[in-house]
């Protein structure tokens, strides 16, 4: 399985690196891309990352997921922000794993992903999404095709999440018990 992250400037490190890093641990083929003109992004805690591939560049059919984390350029961005929530409603469309975490949702939010559906999110966040059933203190929910996390301190249960989505719970709960969760 192949999915899509999306890496932004300023976005949080460990939604973005470490469940990253955990999604491929499990086995899952990842590759991240950015709306920056260069392939380099630099993390709301000053870590430059080189990203694989511009977002113009993405097609939706060579990926069965997307990933998007949350961090300080979603309050900078997400109301001008066409192409993550473009791709967001793409994934959705084909009956895809829409995933995001923190302040992410924001963005599933804004393009109507989460009318009618359960989700979390950091609190605040869920202002864009007043149709949904927001549930402040779950730290993932899986509603459907739409896995939301509420922030960084909830990184393995997002990617417990998604990999049991994906894969199923057996594979979900070896990559736990081999990170000693």
């Amino acid at each position: 399985m192949k999915g899509l992250f999306i890496f932004s400037d300023k976005m949080e490190d460990i939604e973005g690196l470490g469940t990253n890093a955990l999604l491929k641990r499990s086995g899952l083929n990842m590759v991240s891309a950015t709306k920056n003109d260069t392939l380099e992004i630099t993390t709301s805690f000053g870590q430059n990352v080189k990203v694989d591939l511009s977002i113009n560049d993405v097609n939706v059919n060579d990926y069965d997921f997307i990933v998007i984390p949350g961090g300080p350029y979603v309050k900078a961005t997400v109301d001008d922000d066409q192409k993550i929530k473009d791709l967001a409603k793409a994934f959705h469309k084909e009956n895809k794993l829409v995933a995001a975490i923190c302040a992410g949702p924001r963005f599933l939010g804004q393009a109507g992903l989460l009318d009618n559906k359960n989700f979390t999110a950091f609190t605040g966040s869920e202002k864009d999404a007043l149709n949904g059933n927001y549930l402040k203190d779950k730290k993932a929910v899986t509603d459907g095709n739409i896995i939301t996390a509420r922030g960084a301190g909830a990184v393995y249960e997002f990617v417990y999440e998604i990999v049991k989505y994906l894969k199923g719970e057996d594979s979900a709960l070896a990559l736990l018990n081999q990170i000693l969760y």
